[in-house]
């Protein structure tokens, strides 16, 4: 990949992955919230953690392949020609 490919990986894969991240810290608080509820069945608030939890991580993973996609873009911006694949 070329400095230009890691810069537009990183480019959308960052603010995508940030956003998954606050959406699925969010839908934790109201699982637990779901959980704090008497009336509220089992499966219910098990299932909204379940998935606030894929969110959550599915956004670590993003945000993190972004910073790798930085530090690529960075070290064959700054050293150019010395790069190898």
């Amino acid at each position: 990949m070329d400095a230009d490919t890691h810069y537009r990986q990183w480019r959308w894969q960052a603010p995508l992955g940030l956003l998954a991240v606050g959406t699925g810290a969010s839908m934790l608080g109201h699982a637990t919230l779901k959980k704090a509820n008497p009336d509220t069945p089992s499966w219910a608030w098990i299932v909204a953690g379940t998935g606030s939890l894929i969110v959550l991580n599915a956004g670590l993973c993003l945000f993190g392949d972004a910073v790798k996609h930085r530090m690529h873009y960075e070290r064959m911006h700054d050293t150019p020609g010395e790069q190898t694949a």
